[in-house]
């Protein structure tokens, strides 16, 4: 069978003016040589977000991998992304663990897959100017910033257990972001987390005894979503897990919109639809099999702007390659090796960063704070985010990410709405 990608020019040279586009790819050595850029780029964080959790690894990384291959079928290898596992995911699988168990957890991931892709279907039909209404920049930005600084005790516990290599790892990160350029300018976090292992190493902060032990190759840990009737408890997680929903079509659509901006090729964005479809597939998968739920990635959309090839070749080899990855109990072991004291260097930066994305989205969007309708709409749902606020209702727990998300768009749209009326917008 042929592969549906034509080769580039020669496959070997590509000029500073070229594009490489999607259906196009250079000579396989090249081309796996850009697949290569692609899984350190996502490597990162994808496995930042198991060892955060306490889900396994290998099992996070596999489901990513499949989860690539499957969005880039669906999506019939127009647009370039990776699946990688999500940050909003870190706060509502975090508290869900602490209060339900991992099968809770998973079943509130498979929900949020769910969810996501039914909104797929629905935007494909219908278009995105629905999500537009819904969460203007405001609230998008809010929802997103929230969810960040929400994680923010998370941080400092992890930091406070080992304040030396925490902050060599911090400070690896910032350093790293400046002193390289390009690729390696894009892998700070990486970089940071090695640079901070290394160091906990010579401090003695790192057990190597499960490395020794695990095989090279073998099946990941496979663990599913309870049955939610038969532990209701299932069933008060879903609030801390709804918003999630919101922060992954922002992701996609604003991901989806920038590739199309950099291919200059606006028929791109009529695949959203799809591609919420098939993330919400692919985050389902994850639950099923106790992986993290997935996203689109921008840490690799850094790299087809760095590189100029948008070749979605390079992300069929990026997605083998986690899934060989995910087949390697050994790579999994590592990964666990890495002590509390670089994951709380590491996630003051990360955590940070999350909160700023959500400020990047209004300046990008040039949101005006001078009117009390977005004063108050950011003001609201960030306090109520950052402090944590909780409501009970029986089984079910409202946590600060869910309230926080709730009170930015009904103060939003309430208070837009009145102002309408009244004349006083």
């Amino acid at each position: 069978m042929a592969l549906p990608w034509k080769l580039h020019g020669d496959g070997k040279s590509v000029s500073a003016r070229e594009v490489v586009g999607p259906a196009e790819r250079l000579t396989w050595p090249r081309t796996v040589g850009i697949g290569a850029q692609h899984v350190v780029a996502m490597f990162g964080a994808t496995f930042l977000v198991p060892l955060l959790t306490d889900f396994p690894p290998s099992t996070t990384l596999l489901f990513s991998g499949v989860g690539t291959l499957l969005f880039l079928l669906i999506t019939r290898n127009t647009l370039p992304s990776y699946l990688g596992s999500s940050f909003a995911f870190i706060a509502p699988i975090t508290a869900a663990t602490a209060t339900a168990g991992m099968g809770s957890a998973l079943f509130g991931i498979l929900i949020v897959g769910l969810l996501l892709a039914i909104i797929g279907v629905v935007v494909q039909l219908s278009g995105t100017r629905w999500i537009d209404a819904l969460m203007p920049p405001v609230v998008s930005g809010a929802i997103v910033a929230l969810i960040g600084l929400n994680l923010a005790p998370v941080a400092k516990a992890n930091f406070a257990l080992a304040p030396v290599s925490a902050l060599i790892t911090l400070a690896a990160v910032i350093l790293c972001t400046v002193l390289f350029t390009g690729i390696l300018g894009r892998m700070s976090i990486f970089l940071g987390v090695l640079v901070g292992y290394l160091a906990a190493v010579l401090l003695g902060e790192v057990d190597f005894g499960a490395v020794a032990d695990a095989p090279w190759l073998g099946l990941p840990p496979f663990t599913g979503p309870v049955n939610p009737f038969e532990h209701p408890d299932a069933w008060g997680v879903l609030p801390a897990f709804l918003p999630v929903v919101l922060v992954l079509i922002a992701e996609n659509v604003g991901h989806i919109r920038g590739v199309a901006q950099m291919v200059e090729d606006q028929s791109v964005n009529r695949r959203t639809g799809a591609a919420l479809f098939s993330d919400g597939l692919a985050t389902m998968l994850a639950g099923f099999g106790g992986g993290s739920g997935t996203t689109t990635y921008g840490e690799n959309i850094g790299v087809m702007a760095a590189t100029r090839i948008y070749s979605t070749a390079a992300y069929w080899v990026a997605g083998i390659v986690a899934i060989l990855l995910g087949l390697s109990p050994k790579v999994g072991a590592v990964i666990n090796t890495i002590p509390a004291g670089v994951l709380g260097g590491v996630t003051t930066a990360l955590y940070g960063l999350i909160g700023i994305i959500g400020v990047k989205i209004w300046l990008d969007n040039r949101v005006d704070f001078s009117k009390p309708a977005n004063q108050f709409t950011a003001a609201t749902a960030l306090i109520v985010g950052i402090a944590d606020y909780t409501f009970s209702a029986g089984t079910l727990t409202f946590n600060g990410i869910a309230l926080g998300t709730v009170a930015a768009i009904v103060i939003y749209h309430v208070m837009t709405w009145i102002g309408r009326v009244r004349g006083t917008d």
